[in-house]
């Protein structure tokens, strides 16, 4: 899937993918920081966190990831997988359901729309795979920033939670099944 209005190629991602994902979760913790932001992820850079590489490398491996490219350089990435963080105190869906375990996008490619191109993929893939549900979940502190990222790109907030001290919030998409032709169509001939 290409979005040329933006110059931006999503392609599947993989083990390869591991060092650009890592650089770009430590831009983003390096970013946050610097807006005084240090309650979503933290202070450690990602590449430096117990189990943090290690981490990546299992999302690239056991999930679906998703990179975003503009100009052949990765620039964000999406991983979706069937359900949430089991570490995480959020309830599995009542149906099957696309669930967006990690969006994010390096800081100096900002303002190019890569976050939503991306969620806007992971969509297709749920209607590819008939199913009706995208849900993520995300930090909700800080003014409520993200949850609004993502109300712009179609969610909707469903439940609130808390992770220790970290407030949270899962936001849900309905996907809808690709609409029929309306044209005319001819008879089956008979013999």
């Amino acid at each position: 899937m290409d979005n040329t209005s933006h110059a931006i190629r999503i392609r599947p991602g993989g083990p390869a993918d591991v060092p650009a994902i890592v650089e770009m979760l430590d831009s983003a913790v390096v970013w946050m920081n610097s807006r005084g932001n240090t309650e979503q992820w933290g202070t450690e850079p990602w590449s430096r966190r117990p189990g943090g590489v290690a981490r990546i490398e299992r999302y690239t491996t056991e999930m679906a990831p998703y990179i975003a490219e503009s100009d052949d350089t990765p620039a964000g990435v999406l991983v979706l997988h069937s359900g949430p963080s089991p570490q995480m105190p959020i309830a599995q869906a009542e149906e099957p359901e696309r669930y967006v375990r990690l969006l994010v996008s390096h800081r100096r490619y900002a303002g190019l729309g890569i976050g939503a191109a991306l969620l806007d993929r992971a969509a297709e893939e749920a209607r590819r795979s008939g199913v009706g549900l995208l849900r993520v979940d995300c930090w909700a502190g800080g003014g409520g920033e993200l949850v609004a990222f993502y109300e712009r790109n179609g969610f909707t907030r469903t439940d609130a939670f808390r992770h220790g001290s970290w407030p949270g919030q899962v936001l849900a998409r309905r996907i809808a099944a690709h609409a029929q032709p309306t044209g005319h169509t001819r008879p089956p001939a008979t013999a």
